[in-house]
């Protein structure tokens, strides 16, 4: 029978890894960094300390000051694009623009937006087809406040007053017209 007298052998570990990029690009979110063991104690050693960190973050990304634009918005029946018999093919307008479709994920709305029929439909996790048409499109080729990829942003019911809530961008596509009860970008 042989006795080992082993001394103990203390936890060691390497430097600390760059702290990831924040959670959140817009707004409080977190970062976290970590650090690996290079040495496992043994035989009683004195135990590993924190492997990771994480800390508080404000993501002020490029795109957050189009995420704090609030989409006004109105119901499809206020589409403007329709066909006007007065309206000659020479009258329109040289540079009109093409709109696009905005698939928006209802994230939360307002108690008020039940009191109307077309606002009624904007309820939580219900996906709402908002259309941008060239009218609306101010100086730029977008509609103001058309959300940005899996980022919270916030629109307002024109029509409505105190209908308002969040939504977050699933998809959008080019040359396109939402279905029938949609919204469109004011």
């Amino acid at each position: 029978k042989h006795k080992c007298i082993c001394s103990a052998v203390a936890c060691v570990v390497g430097p600390w890894g760059p702290w990831s990029s924040c959670t959140s690009p817009c707004g409080v979110g977190s970062t976290e960094r970590s650090r690996l063991v290079t040495v496992p104690p043994r035989n009683g050693g004195t135990p590993c300390l924190d492997l990771k960190q994480r800390r508080g973050c404000f993501g002020n990304n490029d795109i957050c000051s189009s995420a704090k634009e609030v989409a006004k918005i109105l119901p499809d029946s206020f589409k403007r694009n329709f066909k006007d018999p007065w309206r000659r093919p020479h009258m329109l307008m040289k540079n009109e623009k093409l709109s696009y479709c905005v698939y928006m994920r209802v994230k939360q709305a307002s108690a008020a937006c039940s009191l109307n029929l077309w606002s009624a439909q904007l309820v939580r996790e219900r996906l709402v087809c908002s259309e941008c048409q060239s009218e609306a499109m101010a100086t730029t080729d977008g509609c103001g406040g058309d959300g940005l990829q899996s980022t919270r942003t916030f629109w307002t019911a024109a029509s409505v007053p105190g209908c308002h809530g969040s939504w977050v961008r699933e998809s959008s596509s080019r040359n396109c017209s939402c279905p029938a009860y949609s919204v469109l970008f004011v």
